[in-house]
């Protein structure tokens, strides 16, 4: 009866039917492990990557050689800054705004630009007018000609209703000068820009927007060696100030044709 009553124990016991999970949870482990030696092979040695992976291919009957597929995440597309492009659109703005006003200078004061007493150029501070003291002065002296008054006046015009800051220099040769009026170079040449600006002024630029700077002599643009080179130093230079970040660019010496 005793041995009766324990095999009917035993064979009332139910089924566990969960025991599925350990396998499963083995196999889960497995895969796991073989994805993190896949990914440390392929960062430590392509090329022990590459064989590894074709040993696998083959253990799963996949054809050796065989291009792997490359799942490459999408870039990223930068989204454009508003304040980037605004910036971006007002300089093309200046800029443009700019040339129209070399452009004119050039067609305004084409005759002296022929004889080559006249060079305007575009450059990163703006557009430059420079002029041969021959045409705006007498020798030693700081008064303009009648000559130069005409010309002047014709710049004014361009510049009386343009926003933009005008710094005029002076230059002078290195040939030294001393008088009553003028003790150096220094006075002559800050005194001529001054003659220019007042000038101006005169024609209905605004002062606030015009500055005066004397060089003297430090600023040659050629050897003051010679009486050509001698003549060039001696100018003045007008120039209507940009922050545009353009390289140096010498207009042509022809005026464009209307």
């Amino acid at each position: 009866m005793q041995m009766r009553r324990a095999r009917r124990k035993f064979d009332d016991e139910p089924e566990n039917h969960e025991r599925w999970l350990i396998s499963y949870a083995d196999f889960i482990t497995l895969l796991f492990a073989f994805f993190v030696v896949m990914y440390a092979l392929s960062l430590v040695n392509e090329g022990r990557y590459r064989v590894f992976s074709d040993a696998i291919g083959e253990a799963f009957g996949l054809r050796r050689g065989a291009a792997p597929i490359v799942l490459e995440a999408p870039q990223a597309i930068p989204l454009p800054n508003p304040l980037v492009k605004k910036r971006a659109e007002a300089l093309h703005r200046e800029r443009e705004h700019m040339t129209r006003l070399a452009n004119d200078l050039l067609s305004t004061l084409a005759p002296l630009v022929k004889e080559g007493k006249v060079r305007v150029t575009q450059n990163s501070r703006g557009v430059s007018v420079e002029i041969n003291a021959s045409v705006l002065f007498d020798p030693g002296d700081a008064k303009l000609t009648a000559e130069s008054d005409q010309a002047l006046r014709a710049v004014a015009v361009l510049l009386k209703d343009d926003p933009h800051a005008v710094q005029v220099e002076g230059h002078t040769d290195n040939q030294p000068i001393r008088n009553p009026t003028f003790p150096s170079n220094w006075e002559l040449s800050a005194v001529r820009a001054s003659a220019v600006v007042r000038l101006f002024i005169d024609s209905g630029v605004a002062a606030g927007r015009l500055t005066v700077v004397g060089h003297g002599a430090n600023v040659p643009v050629a050897p003051n060696a010679t009486a050509e080179g001698r003549a060039r130093n001696r100018r003045v230079a007008v120039t209507i100030l940009s922050a545009l970040p353009d390289t140096v660019t010498e207009l042509p010496t022809t005026p464009p044709k209307p």
